[in-house]
């Protein structure tokens, strides 16, 4: 049986996810790995092209930090909040330097990691027509139904080079369980050649509730303990949103000063997850 290694969360950054790699941090509502994120902007990653259905404050951060060249997305905002400046500036003002952007549908985005995980390379829906993206981006393309005559668009598989994910628990061998919202967090971490999996504890047996999901050690490269490691987001049956944290980030994220001021303070010399 293959065992996953469980290993600080600076040890599986540094031996994952390298500069220029395709990081996808998924996460949907709840389970977003902001410690990694954070930690990822430590050890100053460059070139990095970030992928996620609904970019947030963590992609904000290391955006403005020089992490990524390229975002691929469907939408991306502080939610209940407005938008993301640090994303914002990258793209209109070049800050700290100009990045591009492949924006999808959600259901586009979905569709190119269950590709990816099914060993596909496209996945088919109806979408894309009458907007503007389908003769913009290289990797949807219209295709006829060869039983209907229906035409229908087609998007690439998505591999990443690394999917890093948060669930709640692992046991010992890097078993996985995670439950409440998952989104694509499966399918994400299925399409990656490698995977990164912060946890808010090891257990020594996974007992999975109703609809919860275990992910094998044999598709999970590295485990690691990150209580409270989506904060300000939450973790479902762990902790809270603190929806006080995303208002104070709209002023912080609006100047580029008091930003890297926060950076400093935080995520370089401490950490954003409250004791």
């Amino acid at each position: 049986m293959v065992v996953a290694e469980i290993q600080s969360l600076a040890q599986a950054v540094s031996l994952l996810v390298h500069d220029g790699d395709c990081v996808a941090l998924e996460g949907f509502t709840h389970l977003i790995p902001v410690a990694a994120g954070q930690e990822i902007i430590r050890q100053r990653r460059r070139e990095l092209t970030l992928v996620r259905l609904t970019p947030d404050i963590v992609f904000d951060q290391m955006i403005g930090m020089g992490c990524a060249r390229k975002v691929i997305f469907g939408w991306g905002g502080n939610p209940g909040v407005g938008s993301l400046h640090r994303f914002r500036d990258a793209i209109e003002h070049g800050w700290p330097h100009p990045i591009e952007i492949e924006e999808h549908s959600h259901a586009g985005l979905a569709n190119r990691f269950a590709a990816a995980a099914s060993g596909l390379p496209f996945a088919v829906l109806r979408g894309y027509f009458g907007t503007g993206l389908m003769g913009r981006l290289d990797t949807v393309r219209p295709v006829t139904c060869p039983f209907t005559g229906e035409s229908l668009a087609a998007v690439a598989a998505l591999h990443p080079d690394v999917t890093i994910i948060h669930a709640q628990q692992a046991d010992r061998d890097g078993n996985v369980l995670m439950w409440g919202i998952t989104g694509v967090n499966k399918e994400a971490v299925l399409a990656a050649t490698r995977v990164l999996v912060t946890v808010e504890e090891i257990v020594d047996e996974l007992k999975p509730p109703a609809g919860g999901v275990v992910l094998p050690s044999w598709v999970v490269d590295s485990v690691a303990t990150a209580p409270g490691g989506t904060y300000p987001s939450y973790t479902a049956g762990y902790s809270v949103r603190d929806n006080a944290e995303y208002l104070r980030w709209d002023a912080i994220s609006r100047d580029r000063d008091a930003f890297v001021a926060w950076i400093e303070e935080h995520v370089m010399r401490g950490s954003a997850v409250p004791a």
